[in-house]
């Protein structure tokens, strides 16, 4: 880790510091035109990137695991209060399918790089079922692969660093390609039509979708209650699945049990479900999205933190290649399966980007690009690749593991 001038146990500073960047790159990405076709999220994301490689902050700290562990879910039942189920199940089958098509991808590209590199890389079996794995459904298939195949502390080090990277990297070029006029040209974007639709005068597309709106305190204690509730409630339940339903059980039970125990799928679902029980009382609650959407950009900047470019010089350069390599693979085949089969820009984008960095992160760039229709089935989808990655993960692991 990088000595930085800002240590990482200096808890009030680092919250200082995302919290505050976040409110910095909503402002820019309001304020002006240039921010607002660069993304309040690519601002928050750059600047903690080169802030943690100058050395300003440090790219471990306890502070950072609390944004993944606390605000990441809170934002989840803010953002989906207004949520329409039956729009979000049409909206499900598409990207459940643009999805399954993206994850051949992964797998191609894993196939790719290890027949490059195999004899360049020791333990790449083991690295390719980690990555193959995070890149089907996020960084939960890491953690759950690693411990599979008994991997060294040291490779998984080397390993998380380049994912980090490449994840960032990529965010970053998946939210700047509805800027880019040849894709625009080449697939269909309702949402970001829509949104352009309502651009008032000489505001930013940001400031014009985030107008002004009526809120009183009752609002606020509703949504934060509400949400902190259904994330505590949400998180026992699956708990629970997971206790009773054993890990090593048979297929059947090894499904149900990724599904119904996994925290974010069981946080979704169970918000969903309540808001389609009683609409008229989330229905009422003005500025949960805003404040869901706030604590989305907490989780931006902490995502650009991680990446440290030189511990991957020093550690990991043919790791990071073998990850990029996959990560290429799988944008080519994504965008080509789009093109044929005529999904939309965005689902081709969050589809992508849920393989590669999970649902959450998927559903943060759909916050933060307005795709709000797309937040809840994004949600869902990309949860599903929990189940998908493992299983994907340790079948390329032993089969290159014969092949060594």
């Amino acid at each position: 880790m990088i000595n930085a001038l800002i240590s990482p146990d200096e808890t009030w500073l680092l919250w200082a510091f995302l919290v505050g960047w976040a409110a910095v790159s909503i402002w820019l990405e309001q304020r002006y035109e240039w921010a607002s076709k660069l993304s309040g999220a690519i601002i928050a994301l750059v600047g903690a990137m080169l802030m943690a490689n100058t050395g300003l902050i440090p790219t471990e700290s306890p502070v950072y695991d609390s944004v993944w562990t606390y605000v990441v879910p809170l934002s989840i039942p803010l953002l989906l209060f207004q949520s329409n189920l039956r729009k979000i199940w049409q909206e499900s089958g598409r990207l459940l399918m643009i999805f399954l098509l993206s994850s051949i991808g992964t797998v191609a590209g894993s196939i790719v790089a290890f027949t490059f590199l195999k004899d360049l890389i020791p333990g790449l079996p083991h690295i390719a079922a980690m990555i193959s794995g995070s890149y089907t459904g996020g960084s939960v298939n890491f953690a759950a692969l690693a411990t599979r195949f008994d991997v060294p502390g040291e490779t998984v080090s080397s390993a998380v660093v380049a994912d980090n990277l490449l994840m960032a990297v990529y965010f970053f070029i998946l939210i700047l390609i509805p800027a880019i006029g040849f894709f625009r040209k080449k697939y269909n974007t309702p949402h970001i039509d829509a949104i352009e639709a309502r651009e008032e005068g000489d505001k930013t597309t940001s400031a014009s979708y985030w107008k002004r709106k009526e809120i009183a305190l009752n609002d606020i204690a509703l949504a934060v209650g509400s949400s902190f509730v259904i994330v505590a409630v949400s998180f026992k339940l699956a708990e629970i699945f997971r206790f009773l339903i054993p890990e090593d059980a048979n297929i059947f039970l090894s499904v149900l049990r990724a599904v119904i125990g996994d925290d974010y799928l069981m946080l979704t679902t169970l918000t969903l479900i309540l808001v389609s029980f009683i609409p008229k009382y989330f229905e009422r609650i003005n500025g949960a999205q805003e404040i869901g959407t706030f604590l989305i950009y907490i989780f931006f900047v902490v995502i650009g933190v991680p990446a440290s470019i030189p511990l991957i010089i020093e550690n990991a350069p043919l790791i990071l290649l073998f990850a990029a390599i996959i990560v290429f693979i799988n944008m080519i085949v994504s965008f080509s399966f789009g093109r044929v089969f005529k999904f939309d820009l965005e689902e081709i984008i969050l589809s992508s980007n849920a393989n590669i960095g999970g649902p959450t992160t998927a559903a943060a760039m759909a916050i933060s690009r307005g795709w709000t229709r797309l937040v809840g089935p994004i949600l869902i989808v990309g949860t599903l690749g929990y189940i998908l990655g493992n299983y994907i993960g340790t079948t390329l692991g032993l089969w290159f593991s014969s092949m060594m």
